[in-house]
């Protein structure tokens, strides 16, 4: 017999916020960007007995905003009524920093307020989502342009033994170099497994469309990923315009609000549409990107964190894949039980665990706290 909404009723009691940062397992670098370590920002949100886990990927500022505004705002509202709590985030962010550090704190409440929600219906968060698909199909990524060409044919052709049929590499930091990088990427992974190249925005317009063509041409990749800046949209429609056929133009991980989204789409920038709900304000703002791109009939690209994206990957209609991230992909089997593996190229959402499926590891986590 389905529960009586009396019995459901419940009021946020609590949110508790932690840090924790994670060093990485070998120095990364990407075509513009260094570092040695991941920092997580986790929102516990309790109500009803029950907990919601959320979180976010950036800086512990992020935590300080949900501690200084965000917390007060939620306590005691309904712990069904997620829309309303986003709302009234977005709102109380307007002077903080949103977009940036104030959205990726509101992100991280969002998700563990659906997280909560779910378990308090006790159903996985993918039902409560009302998923459109069973699994999530993944691409390995990592490949970074610190590794020696070894580790990079190493871990590419480790996903692809592990079934997944498309790998992501680094490019653009010495592009000179890239030509060799990407022939020992290829002859890792074989001749069927899709071959992905994301610059993080490190080349010129003129760089990029040369190496587009010859990426293309001599190792079939079929992906680009911001191949000049994400700021760029006029460069980004001319790659998109001007790609050889057959390789897709991406973007969209650094969307904060629905209005970037919309100007990207509107500039006819991308082939397909990327958005991270770690960073988009949360599973609300990712679902609210997706149906842009499904009013435009593009495709979206989930952006890291496999964890927190595959239920409400399930619920997007125009859903392309979900980036299986290196780092991130590590720091969730280390912090958290329940993580899914990959099966099949996918992740399959647990359906018989509530909300995401996952409980913290509270005593491993601890000794990387900020």
């Amino acid at each position: 017999m389905a529960a009586n909404r009396t019995d459901l009723l419940a009021s946020i009691e609590r949110l508790d916020v932690s840090a924790y940062k994670i060093p990485t397992d070998y120095p990364e670098s990407d075509g513009t960007a260094k570092w040695d370590s991941t920092t997580i920002v986790l929102v516990e949100a309790h109500a009803g007995g029950r907990t919601g886990l959320g979180w976010t990927y950036g800086s512990p500022a992020s935590g300080a905003v949900i501690t200084s505004t965000l917390r007060e705002l939620v306590i005691g509202h309904d712990a069904l009524r997620v829309t309303a709590a986003w709302e009234a985030m977005v709102a109380a962010c307007r002077n903080l920093g949103r977009p940036g550090v104030g959205s990726m704190a509101i992100a991280a409440v969002d998700t563990a307020l659906w997280d909560l929600k779910a378990r308090i219906l006790d159903l996985p968060l993918a039902t409560v989502l009302d998923a459109a698909h069973e699994s999530v199909p993944v691409y390995g990524s990592g490949g970074f342009t610190s590794y020696p060409d070894d580790r990079l044919a190493q871990q590419l052709s480790g996903w692809v033994e592990q079934g997944i049929p498309r790998v992501k590499m680094k490019v653009g930091r010495e592009p000179d170099r890239d030509i060799e990088r990407v022939r020992v990427a290829r002859e890792a992974i074989g001749p069927d497994t899709e071959l992905y190249v994301d610059a993080n925005g490190a080349l010129t317009r003129a760089q990029a469309l040369h190496f587009a063509c010859r990426y293309a041409e001599d190792f079939d990749a079929s992906w680009f990923e911001e191949p000049v800046s994400s700021d760029d949209l006029e460069g980004l429609r001319l790659l998109r315009d001007r790609a050889p056929a057959g390789m897709d133009i991406a973007a969209g991980e650094y969307g904060y609000k629905l209005d970037y989204f919309q100007q990207m789409l509107s500039a006819g920038a991308v082939s397909c549409l990327q958005a991270d709900v770690t960073r988009c304000e949360g599973i609300t703002g990712f679902l609210r990107v997706a149906a842009l791109c499904q009013a435009r009939s593009l495709e979206l690209s989930a952006h890291c964190g496999p964890s927190i994206h595959a239920h409400p990957c399930c619920a997007v209609v125009p859903f392309r894949h979900l980036e299986y991230f290196h780092d991130h992909a590590r720091l969730e089997r280390m912090l958290f039980d329940g993580v899914l593996a990959p099966e099949n190229g996918a992740l399959w959402p647990d359906l018989e665990r509530p909300g995401n499926g996952l409980e913290l590891k509270r005593a491993d986590a601890e000794r990387f706290a900020i």
